[in-house]
């Protein structure tokens, strides 16, 4: 079987092709993406250091946060590939290695690395503050060296912040610089027209574009289809789960607050007791893989 990485350049050799990435960002948001079919997945920072630490994304998530959450959801399903956001790399030369190496322990089959100051923010967010560029090489650098040095092979995805704040010539001559380093892909964050996103693609042509789909950012919608036809390989979105998560259980405990009950809730998933609920995270699954082993714990179902 292929491994995950080999799967997703695969998918990015396929220049007809276009990878639909949904964000997750616990086990239970990625089995609902994985048993939905999805042929990859995202893990979003954002996503995980709400979940995770409660907190917003200002770069407070560590290695260990990320590469954690990252290893649990890359091995839900080693059949389909996971992209996952490492943030600065946290740290210097040393530590984006340690983290590239990480990543690839983990199971991740490609991350993207960018050029904000270590104390970063959400991309779409205002005043990010930028490294210099050398700084910025240096990072993607350390990231190819270790891809090197360990043997074992990621999808090394090359960001910048910079478009907001040094504008869009200096934002792609970044780009452009990183992919002679050795980067696979290259991730325009904050494009802020589907015309400035068709210019990106056409001058960063044949490395394979990422768009960043964050509804109510400062990026343009696009469809899946659009997405495509303007030149992008990889759709990323972020806010996939963290919206109607947060709709939903904020409608319910409104309704627990205020009337005392929970039943307008328990209807929207009628039929969904515990057991199915477990259903959707492998339940029948592990049931199956103990009878098979010799257990007898599940014989008679539960």
């Amino acid at each position: 079987m292929a491994s995950p990485v080999q799967k997703l350049r695969a998918m990015l050799e396929d220049k007809d092709k276009i990878v639909v990435c949904p964000g997750v960002f616990d086990g239970l948001t990625a089995r609902i993406a994985l048993n939905n079919g999805f042929e990859c997945l995202y893990m979003t920072g954002a996503g995980t250091t709400m979940s995770r630490l409660g907190m917003p994304d200002l770069g407070v998530a560590t290695l260990n946060d990320m590469r954690d959450h990252a290893g649990m959801i890359a091995n839900l399903d080693r059949r389909v590939p996971l992209i996952a956001d490492a943030d600065t790399g946290y740290g210097g030369a040393l530590m984006v290695g340690r983290t590239t190496e990480q990543y690839i322990q983990a199971g991740v089959a490609g991350f993207h690395l960018e050029d904000q100051v270590v104390n970063k923010r959400c991309g779409h967010l205002k005043n990010k503050e930028i490294v210099d560029e050398d700084v910025y090489m240096s990072r993607i650098r350390a990231a190819v060296n270790a891809r090197t040095k360990v043997g074992q092979d990621i999808v090394i995805i090359a960001r910048t912040d910079a478009l907001q704040m040094l504008g869009y010539e200096a934002a792609i001559s970044r780009l452009k610089n990183a992919i002679k380093i050795g980067a696979d892909v290259a991730f325009l964050e904050g494009i802020i027209s589907k015309e400035q996103a068709k210019e990106a693609c056409e001058e960063l042509a044949p490395t394979p574009v990422l768009l960043n789909m964050v509804d109510g950012g400062v990026t343009p919608h696009f469809t899946v289809a659009e997405a495509k036809e303007t030149g992008f390989q990889i759709i990323i979105y972020p806010a996939f789960a963290l919206g109607p998560v947060y709709r939903a259980v904020t409608a319910a405990a409104k309704e627990l607050k205020e009337t005392g009950d929970n039943a307008n809730a328990v209807a929207d998933i009628s039929g969904m007791g515990p057991r199915e609920l477990f259903m959707v995270c492998g339940l029948k699954e592990a049931m199956e893989f103990d009878i098979a082993a010799g257990g007898s714990a599940y014989t008679n179902g539960v």
